[in-house]
C-alpha cells in the first residue's frame, strides 16, 4: 500500500532518471499493479506490520540476503518495521548510503512499553542510517525533541512532504462538473453543505472527535452531511458502536475505500482533518489542491500541511467544540471559504507538485553520493 500509494510515480522518476530503481516490499496483490505502473524491478519480502519476533528476524535475514546480492549504492527505507528491518539489513550488507525516510512518529500517541519499544526501533533505525528524511518540519523537530537521533543526520527537503500531490488530477476532477451527478448517486441534496474524511479510520486518524463533532454539527446546521472515505484497521481499532453508527447514521455517506478519491473533494466545502498525529499528511494537499480548505488538529505533521487563518484552520487537539465551530464557518461564510480555498490551491501549487518534491529526493541522493562522507562506513 505504501508503494502503490506513497510512492506513485517517484519511482518510475527515478528509474527514468540514470538510478536503477528496486523496491522491495510485503507481497500482495498492490505488488504487480506497482511493477508495471512504476517499470521497476520488485522483489517480495514478507514483513508483519506489528511486532513477532522471529517472523522478523526471518524478514531481516532475507532483506540482507537480497542486499548483499544486489549491492545497491543506495538504500531509502521507510515506515516504521521496514525502516527498522532495511536499514539494519542495509548496514549489515555495507550498503554504502543509508537513508531513513521518517514518514511519522507512531510512539507520539503510545504509552509505557509500547512507546519505550518504539523509540528503541527509532533509535536504533536512525543509528544505522546516513541521513534521516523528516517529511515535515514539525516531524523533525519531534523528533529531536524526543533524543531520537542528532540534529546533524537529519533533514527536510524543500517544504516537505514524502510524494507531493498530482495537481493536475485533482483541479481537473474539480472543474469536470460531475459535482452534480456523484451527488446524485450518493443522495446528497444540491442545498446540502458537504464536510469530508479522507482518511484510516483509526483511533489516530481521529475518528472519535470526528463522530462527535459532526454530531455538534448537526444542531447548527441540520441538512449538513458528513462523506467519509477509508477503510477500517486492525492495528488501531474503534470501538464497534461507532462503526455502527458511521454504517447507519442517516446524514453520513460511508462509500468505504475510493480509488480514486479526486471527484469526491468536488463535493467538499471542507475537509475535516482531526487526525492526532501525522507525518506530512496528503489528505489537506489533496484538499487545497480542489480548492478546498482543511479544519485539523494543530499536531505534529498536519500544522506543516495547513496554514492556519490562511489555508485552513488548527485547532487545539480533542476540542471537539472549536473543532466543529470552525468547520461550521467554513459552512456559512462563502467568501471566506472561497478565499482560503484559493489560498490552499496557490500553496499546494507552489510547493507540493510531485514533481518538485521527487527533484528534491533525486538531488539529495546525488549529492550525498557526490560528497562520499559516510561515516558509520
Amino acid at each position: 500500500m505504501t508503494a502503490r500509494y506513497l510512492l506513485c510515480g517517484q519511482l518510475s522518476f527515478m528509474q527514468n532518471n540514470q538510478m536503477e530503481t528496486i523496491l522491495i516490499t510485503s507481497p500482495g496483490s498492490d505488488l504487480e499493479t506497482v511493477a508495471e505502473r512504476e517499470g521497476v524491478s520488485v522483489l517480495p519480502v514478507s514483513m508483519e506490520r506489528e511486532i513477532h519476533l522471529w517472523k522478523d528476524c526471518a524478514a531481516l535475514f532475507r532483506l540482507y540476503s537480497l542486499l548483499r546480492n544486489l549491492k545497491p549504492d543506495i538504500v531509502n527505507a521507510g515506515t516504521p518495521k521496514a525502516g527498522l528491518l532495511g536499514m539494519i539489513a542495509a548496514l549489515m550488507a555495507r550498503v554504502p548510503l543509508r537513508i531513513y525516510t521518517l514518514r511519522g512518529l507512531r510512539l507520539e500517541t503510545k504509552d509505557g512499553l509500547a512507546r519505550f519499544v518504539l523509540s528503541l526501533t527509532e533509535k536504533i533505525a536512525a543509528a544505522c542510517a546516513h541521513r534521516v528524511i523528516c517529511v515535515s518540519r514539525s516531524l523533525r523537530a519531534r523528533y529531536l525533541e524526543l533524543d531520537l537521533t542528532q540534529e546533524s543526520k537529519t533533514v527536510v527537503l524543500g517544504a516537505g512532504s514524502s510524494n507531493g500531490v498530482d495537481v493536475e488530477r485533482f483541479t481537473v476532477a474539480k472543474k469536470s462538473g460531475e459535482n452534480e451527478a456523484l451527488r446524485d448517486a450518493l443522495g446528497i441534496p444540491l442545498d446540502a453543505p458537504v464536510v469530508g474524511f479522507v482518511g484510516r479510520l483509526t483511533h489516530d486518524k481521529g475518528i472519535v472527535e470526528l463522530m462527535n463533532g459532526f454530531e455538534l454539527l448537526l444542531q447548527w446546521i441540520p441538512n449538513v452531511r458528513l462523506v467519509v472515505l477509508g477503510d477500517f484497521e486492525k492495528g488501531d481499532p474503534v470501538d464497534d458502536n461507532l462503526i455502527l453508527e458511521l454504517n447507519k447514521h442517516p446524514q453520513i455517506i460511508f462509500p468505504g475505500f475510493v480509488e480514486d478519491t479526486a471527484s469526491y473533494y468536488s463535493l467538499m466545502d471542507v475537509l475535516a482533518f482531526p487526525s492526532h498525529r501525522e507525518g506530512f499528511p496528503n489528505a489537506p494537499l489533496e484538499a487545497g489542491a480542489s480548492g478546498v480548505p482543511t479544519v485539523g488538529f494543530k499536531v505534529t505533521g498536519t500544522q506543516d500541511a495547513v496554514e492556519d487563518g490562511n489555508t485552513g484552520r488548527l485547532i487545539d487537539p480533542f476540542n471537539v467544540k472549536d473543532f466543529a465551530e470552525a468547520l461550521a464557518v467554513y459552512l456559512t461564510d462563502e467568501e471566506l471559504r472561497i478565499v482560503h480555498g484559493r489560498a490552499a490551491q496557490q500553496r499546494v501549487m507552489q510547493h507540493f507538485q510531485q514533481e518538485k518534491v521527487w527533484n528534491a529526493l533525486h538531488q539529495e541522493y546525488t549529492n550525498l553520493i557526490h560528497r562520499g562522507e559516510h561515516p558509520l562506513n
